[in-house]
């Protein structure tokens, strides 16, 4: 593929993504200063330098992935795998017609001029997928949620170690600057003690409850349905199973798989947090019934216990695929004397500290009392907490916002590849994937089994 061809199409793809993440970035603050956040600096990659990467799975995160991927320096993308022939010719359309692609995962980690893979599948795949990956020497980006099954956890992390090659999952809100800027305040007690975090991801669309659109022409003769079914339970050919696979338990892991882990994972990196230690989840298919044995409702509780890094707090979480407000996603996480909320752009610390005189009056006992120990009260009161040194605090807001065309996408790949060259520590390795998708995939069994779940977040594994 020409290059000026590949350009156009990532920047149309990308809306704008630069590159310029490699650089020190600013995150403004409303009064007025800037303030340098201080990223990790990616060394130089020299022209000699490069990392082929083989494509497995080429629906809309594998696209995305390659766009993204593809913009690293010293990035190349050296063959592509997808089930469906009509998504192959599509990635030659853009990547070239030379580009190597085949239908069997197998064949591309056979090949010694792949380097990493990056695994775009669905979600009964990734474990699969994954281990095979890294027992051929290849290094693995693969798509949240780690696993499909809780069970299927400690065997990528075993071989991860066993291995030593680099294993980072996909929920790149781990390196967003915003986060990281996020984790800094939370630090400086900018919101008191942590109490609860609010957390929500809701949509309205069509295409955001997972009606993605399938092509007309499409029967059984264009896809190895028995491969596609792999370890899922044997079911006849379905269009629907194929291209909307978020709808059914048999292949992803539903809105909790899905939504739930972005919110974990950013709350986890900006605690640095393992994980709650009691999960209540409740919802139901309320409003999208098209076949699909998933909810489009789901809304969760999480007890988290005191940890080094943070007291013991609540968490309140859900998605609604029906929000009449058109959808948004926020994270709050409320402190004794502030909250901090996280948009998609944007942090404000909101702070209104109570003040050490309690108060009297108003919706109080005081007036219940008669004149005489009211009076006595009020002298009493007054000599306790003198007006000139108890005073309430005034709510203050300061919001800070992340620069124009930012990507943490972008600055996840690239902590990938920085791993890969430099040996560099993955925040968003095998446990950390798996104590976010745990207490995700753990809600899922409380919906479905209608109990509360106790999870350990050391061991990562229900008790």
């Amino acid at each position: 593929m020409k290059k000026n061809n590949r350009r156009s199409f990532v920047k149309k793809l990308t809306a704008g993504t630069v590159a310029s993440t490699m650089l020190p970035h600013f995150i403004s603050a409303n009064d007025g200063s800037n303030e340098i956040i201080p990223l990790k600096k990616y060394p130089k990659v020299s022209a000699n330098d490069k990392v082929r990467v083989g494509l497995i799975g080429t629906g809309i995160m594998g696209f995305s992935n390659c766009s993204t991927t593809l913009q690293c320096p010293g990035v190349e993308l050296a063959g592509a795998c997808d089930l469906y022939g009509d998504r192959l010719i599509r990635i030659k359309e853009l990547y070239g017609k030379d580009l190597y692609t085949t239908t069997k995962y197998e064949e591309l980690l056979d090949r010694d001029d792949i380097d990493a893979v990056i695994i775009s599948t669905t979600d009964h795949w990734h474990d699969k997928i994954t281990i095979e990956a890294l027992n051929k020497g290849k290094h693995v980006y693969c798509e949240k949620p780690m696993v499909h099954k809780l069970e299927e956890g400690q065997a990528v992390i075993d071989t991860q170690k066993n291995t030593g090659k680099v294993l980072q999952i996909g929920s790149q809100r781990v390196s967003s600057i915003m986060h990281k800027k996020a984790a800094e305040l939370y630090k400086e007690g900018k919101i008191g003690q942590l109490v609860m975090v609010e957390t929500w991801n809701d949509r309205q669309s069509a295409l955001g409850a997972w009606q993605y659109s399938i092509p007309p022409n499409f029967t059984e003769k264009d896809i190895d349905w028995k491969r596609y079914l792999g370890d899922a339970p044997k079911v006849a050919f379905d269009p629907l199973r194929f291209f909307r696979w978020r709808n059914y338990q048999d292949y992803g892991t539903g809105v909790a798989g899905d939504l739930f882990v972005h919110l974990f994972s950013g709350l986890h990196v900006t605690l640095n947090s393992k994980g709650p230690e009691r999960i209540f989840a409740t919802g139901g298919l309320r409003y999208w019934k098209d076949g699909r044995d998933v909810p489009d409702v789901i809304i969760g509780s999480y007890d988290y216990p005191e940890a080094p890094t943070h007291p013991a707090f609540n968490v309140q979480m859900r998605v609604n695929f029906i929000d009449g407000s058109g959808g948004g996603s926020m994270l709050r996480l409320i402190g004794s004397e502030g909250v901090m909320t996280l948009g998609w752009n944007s942090i404000s610390i909101t702070n209104s500290k109570m003040s050490e005189a309690p108060g009297y009056g108003g919706w109080d006992t005081f007036h219940t009392y008669s004149e005489q120990t009211q009076k006595e009260f009020k002298e009493w009161y007054d000599a306790k907490y003198p007006p000139s040194k108890f005073k309430m605090q005034e709510p203050t807001e300061l919001v800070y916002k992340i620069p124009e065309g930012y990507s943490d996408h972008f600055d996840h790949h690239m902590s990938f590849y920085d791993g890969i060259r430099n040996n560099t520590p993955i925040v968003e390795d095998a446990s950390f994937g798996l104590r976010a998708a745990g207490p995700a995939l753990a809600s899922n069994v409380s919906i479905f089994e209608k109990k509360i779940v106790n999870w350990d977040a050391n061991k990562m594994k229900m008790v």
